[in-house]
């Protein structure tokens, strides 16, 4: 991790953004262009977001203890305590409330909040039911409270009804609430000697935002802790985007368990996207599907943390899987400057040590050019001939303890390909390692680009560690190669990811399409669409569908081969039916009149014997050209209408290979999640294959996606499977559908 800042660290600090409107202790944070406008999306879901004027819950003119007590043993004297020693570091007057007590560790106690001599801004509950206190909160005009009570939705069933009632009576009495079961980390000790970008820190349960919160011992800054425990009002979204818009935020750390509201949460991680402010989280809690009865395919592929873990990725916010990780890639992003170049430099002592970093650096994702041969001649001027210096870069040992070590890093970091220079020491070895730590010191100083060292030593105790690097001010020192290589790459993943990124709500549409009035009158509330009315509904919305009739008989189907045109597929079309090639429905590849007519009389057959509610008889052109695809929506408890892609077929079955989004996403995404697929190659043309038409795939997506955000919940699954993706330039084709209506 970075160390501490014993210079001046320069970094681009967000300027504040302008509220375009106040609520009481709120304000409405504008989005850009068309969501600045106000107003739901098509879907009837908010595109802008209302933050919390939080300045008065940090930073209170006057603080109220309800239930403050000063006995000696009881667990609200040392609660008490401890917030008047923060209201004192903070500048807030603190007044301790009670019903009995006159005073309380010699200050004047008031039996309720209303009788305290000012407006309260902050009001801390130490009380076991917080409910009765509540509407006197809100009759005094207390902007804030935060409620330590435990008891509630973590218990179960009994639980969460009161603490839906204790939600009901806060929404009642316009008073924002911190918790329940939450505790005093928002009122801990931050280090006011450290300079440069700060982190904020976001976390569920307290005890896990300990080890960032010592960070500090380690010269890393934290500006802010909001433990938000069961959130029954304020959530991590609000806190998400109240920090995003704070000029000495340099990263959000954030370890969530669950999160509220889905389209909060993804609000409040536009917002810092917007403002370049990187959110890094553990999110645990990882959990199965759960028990999905719909009968498409695209409901069976992505789970919960699977909606979860592309949402967060579609909104910038990097998902890290320890604290380990959330610690050491917080604390790089936030204080290390943009990269000039997204090439890694690998420079080691040994040649095996720089081996296996450059492995695992690799495989991770991230780029080691090879340096040009002048840059090669230049480097050994100070390193044998007979040592590698292409990338990584062995120097022997021996350079690094005298005057070539130095010109040696200059040399690399001067390489115009290079935008991080990693360093592994893997022991101390004073003769050596000491001299390599101080040089690195001094040139991350001289430099812009980042120099990152891991100190491998267990033992951390070391002078060139605890001194040279943590009291350096612009080295990331690490102590393992694995989180080196997670923070590096969400460095230049989320420099590359903001450099591009543009919010999707600015031109979510607001007013239905035709499409939509079309679609309106083709859905049948509770039911399965059968084939053909499912690709009604695609036609609706300019999804292209094949030639096709529905047919009743079979005279009717050998007429309907004819404008179809042969070879034809016949298929058993009707509602509730899900996979009719396991049943012996589909026919394929028939070439005359009499074929068709035999088909329609087993396909019949078939279906009375399986006891099929057939609607009839498709007779559709046959295509055999292409890539199979799969485009579905599902719907996800807490971010609502999903968008997924995979490879289709029987290869949904077999690999499961598929990426989802949430609405609204514009075409980048679109093309990202193909960019996602294990199997993308196939879109490309492998074996001599030629490559296929993937802008009219991502049309598909798109066209797909605007169903999803217009029908809502009235579409409650759909499944196209197969989309044949046809060569360059000649479209996609629907093949088969199946949708769900509410």
């Amino acid at each position: 991790m970075l160390g501490s800042t014993h210079g001046t660290l320069t970094t681009d600090f967000r300027a504040r953004v302008v509220a375009c409107g106040e609520e009481p202790h709120a304000s409405v944070v504008s989005l850009p262009t068309a969501a600045a406008r106000g107003g739901p999306d098509v879907s009837g879901r908010p595109l802008h977001l209302t933050v919390p004027d939080l300045d008065r819950f940090f930073r209170p003119r006057s603080v109220a203890v309800v239930g403050a007590s000063d006995s000696e043993g009881r667990p609200n004297t040392g609660i008490t305590r401890q917030l008047i020693a923060w209201a004192d570091r903070v500048g807030a007057r603190l007044y301790p409330v009670h019903p009995t007590r006159r005073t309380v560790f010699g200050r004047d106690c008031f039996p309720s909040v209303a009788e305290a001599p000012e407006p309260v801004d902050l009001a801390v509950l130490l009380v076991a039911d917080p409910l009765p206190v509540i509407e006197e909160l809100g009759e005094a005009k207390v902007p804030f409270a935060v409620a330590f009570a435990s008891g509630f939705a973590e218990t179960g069933e009994a639980g969460a009804e009161a603490q839906a009632r204790l939600a009901a009576a806060v929404e009642r009495s316009g008073l924002r609430l911190l918790g329940p079961n939450t505790n005093l980390n928002a009122f801990e000790r931050f280090r006011e000697d450290l300079e440069g970008p700060a982190i904020a820190l976001i976390t569920q349960s307290g005890h896990q935002g300990r080890p960032l919160h010592a960070l500090q011992e380690l010269g890393i800054r934290l500006s802010h802790w909001a433990p938000t425990g069961n959130e029954a009002d304020l959530e991590t979204a609000d806190f998400l985007a109240y920090f995003a818009q704070l000029p000495e935020v340099g990263a959000i750390a954030c370890y969530v368990e669950g999160l509220k509201d889905g389209r909060s949460f993804l609000l409040a991680a536009d917002r810092a996207a917007r403002a370049r402010v990187p959110v890094v989280a553990v999110k645990v809690g990882r959990t199965e599907a759960g028990a999905r009865t719909a009968a498409s395919h695209t409901g069976k592929l992505t789970g919960a943390d699977q909606v979860v873990d592309a949402a967060m990725r579609q909104f910038g916010v990097i998902r890290v899987n320890g604290l380990d990780e959330l610690q050491d890639t917080a604390a790089l992003l936030a204080r290390a400057r943009p990269p000039q170049a997204e090439g890694v430099a690998v420079y080691s002592i040994s040649g095996g040590t720089g081996a296996h970093f450059a492995d695992l650096a690799t495989a991770a994702g991230l780029s080691l050019p090879a340096l040009s041969a002048a840059k090669q001649d230049e480097l050994h001027t100070w390193i044998p001939d007979y040592l590698n210096v292409a990338n990584p870069i062995d120097n022997g040992g021996h350079p690094v303890g005298d005057w070539r070590g130095r010109k040696i890093i200059d040399a690399i970091l001067a390489d115009p390909s290079v935008g991080v220079l990693i360093c592994p020491i893997t022991g101390p070895f004073p003769p050596m390692s000491d001299r390599l730590a101080q040089d690195l010191a001094d040139a991350a100083e001289a430099t812009d680009k980042l120099v990152c060292v891991i100190w491998g030593s267990p033992v951390g105790t070391e002078d060139a560690y605890r001194t040279t690097l943590l009291g350096s001010s612009r080295l990331a020192t690490f102590r393992t190669f694995g989180n080196c290589v997670t923070a590096v790459k969400a460095y230049l993943d989320h420099h590359r990811f903001t450099d591009r990124y543009r919010s999707p709500f600015e031109d979510a549409p607001r007013t239905p399409s035709p499409s939509f009035r079309k679609a309106q009158g083709l859905l049948r509330p509770g039911q399965q669409l059968s084939e053909h009315a499912a690709k009604q509904l695609l036609r609706a919305y300019g999804i292209r569908v094949p030639r096709e009739q529905l047919v009743t008989s079979a005279a009717a189907a050998v007429r309907a081969a004819g404008p179809v045109g042969y070879p034809v597929v016949m298929k058993a079309s009707g509602p509730r039916l899900a996979h009719k090639t396991e049943l012996g429905l589909v026919k394929v590849g028939l070439t005359s009149a009499s074929q068709v007519r035999d088909a329609y009389r087993e396909l019949t057959d078939i279906a009375r014997y399986e006891s099929v509610d057939l609607d009839g008889i498709l007779v559709c052109q046959m295509i055999d050209r292409g890539v199979e695809m799969m485009v579905g929506v599902t719907h996800d408890a807490l971010f609502g209408p999903t968008v997924t892609v995979g490879l289709g077929g029987v290869l949904v079955e077999v690999l499961h290979d598929a990426a989802v989004r949430v609405p609204p996403f514009g075409e980048q995404q679109a093309r990202d999640m193909l960019g996602e697929l294990r199997g993308r190659a196939l879109l490309e043309g492998v074996r001599g294959g030629p490559p296929v038409d993937v802008d009219a795939l991502v049309e598909v997506v798109l066209r797909v996606q605007r169903m999803a955000l217009e029908l809502g919940d009235d579409l409650t699954e759909l499944d196209i499977n197969p989309l044949v993706v046809l060569g360059r330039g000649q479209g996609a084709v629907a093949l088969d559908a199946l949708a769900v209506c509410r």
